[in-house]
């Protein structure tokens, strides 16, 4: 029993000892290498954050097209929910003092399933709608810079702004993609 306090009272020396020749804690973490030499590295704790790449691009406006939403209309099956009720009779026995006792209920289990009930009209979209921009004289983080006629994939507000712009004025778009 007397040997735990001495044991912990040794470790705790030991540790004390360690950390005081480590050199203090001001960024730096102690290390060793396998020849027994004792050196530092500098461990970067930067912790100011980084500004994400812009992806605005800057040019001419050129031309600005809307391209609509297409759809096709057909004909599918309609299907419904339909349930079916069944019941059954479920028999109950209990055994006390060597008697037994019995005893029936009506447990009831529904039952549902997807049924065709004739046909409904379903619009499925073909193409998407979309707004393009094509600039000339391009700047930016998509391209390299100096290119003509290049086309970009707009939100409907940005598309609104160019179209306000004045017809070969500077515009600066934040385009979702590159291409219409």
């Amino acid at each position: 029993m007397k040997r735990r306090p001495a044991l912990a009272g040794l470790t705790l020396a030991l540790v004390v000892t360690l950390t005081a020749c480590g050199g203090g804690d001001n960024g730096k973490a102690a290390s060793s290498s396998g020849s027994g030499k004792t050196g530092s590295v500098t461990v970067d704790q930067d912790t100011t954050p980084r500004k994400a790449k812009s992806t605005k691009v800057t040019g001419v406006r050129d031309i600005e097209r809307h391209v609509t939403r297409k759809t096709s209309t057909s004909t599918r099956p309609h299907y419904v929910k339909k349930c079916d009720t069944d019941t059954h009779r479920v028999k109950h026995t209990k055994r006390s003092k060597g008697r037994t006792k019995t005893w029936y209920t009506t447990e009831t289990d529904r039952d549902c399933h997807k049924v065709r009930r004739g046909t409904e009209k379903h619009t499925s979209v073909v193409r998407r709608e979309r707004w393009c921009v094509r600039l000339d004289d391009v700047r930016g983080a998509q391209v390299t810079s100096g290119k003509d006629d290049v086309w970009f994939r707009v939100p409907h507000s940005e598309y609104s702004d160019v179209r306000i712009a004045d017809q070969r004025s500077k515009v600066t778009i934040e385009p979702t993609a590159q291409g219409c």
